[in-house]
């Protein structure tokens, strides 16, 4: 896990974002040039190292009801993807429509074999299915594609 210090080293390397402190030692930033109402990309970032990331429209991670992911045990490379995905999100250049219009029921995936997985997004997680038993489930879409590439898989 990074620390407070790392993970505002990471978030402060972001010039769009403002660093607004909060109670209790907790950091947000926010994106002030969001097209929507919503502006907070950070928020909570504790001394803790506990936090969440704004995530409501990127496809891929399990967010809570107000869209949030929590990013406590996200390495760098994780962080500074999520923040960038976030930051896009909010910026209208990848809109909310387009984002939430475009859901994945159902992907395929196969290796050099043949066989065949099924991946599908419900409520908060990726499930991967071999034909109709579960294989295993994840959180983020990140997860399944390096797990498929593992297991030796494509997507078709």
């Amino acid at each position: 896990m990074l620390s407070l210090e790392e993970k505002l080293a990471i978030v402060e390397s972001f010039p769009e974002l403002q660093r607004k402190d909060v109670s209790l030692g907790r950091i947000n930033f926010h994106y002030e040039d969001s097209v929507y109402d919503k502006k907070s990309v950070v928020y909570h970032l504790h001394p803790n190292g506990n936090g969440y990331v704004y995530a409501e429209f990127i496809k891929g991670y399990a967010t809570d009801n107000k869209g949030l992911v929590n990013i406590r045990d996200f390495n760098e490379e994780e962080l500074r993807s999520i923040i960038e995905k976030s930051i896009l999100s909010l910026s209208g250049k990848s809109s909310k429509k387009a984002v939430q219009s475009d859901p994945v029921t159902e992907e395929k995936w196969v290796d050099e074999e043949g066989h065949q997985l099924a991946v599908t997004f419900v409520e908060d997680l990726w499930y991967v299915y071999a034909g109709s038993n579960l294989d295993c489930a994840f959180e983020t879409y990140e997860e399944v594609e390096e797990y498929m590439g593992e297991e030796g898989f494509t997507k078709k």
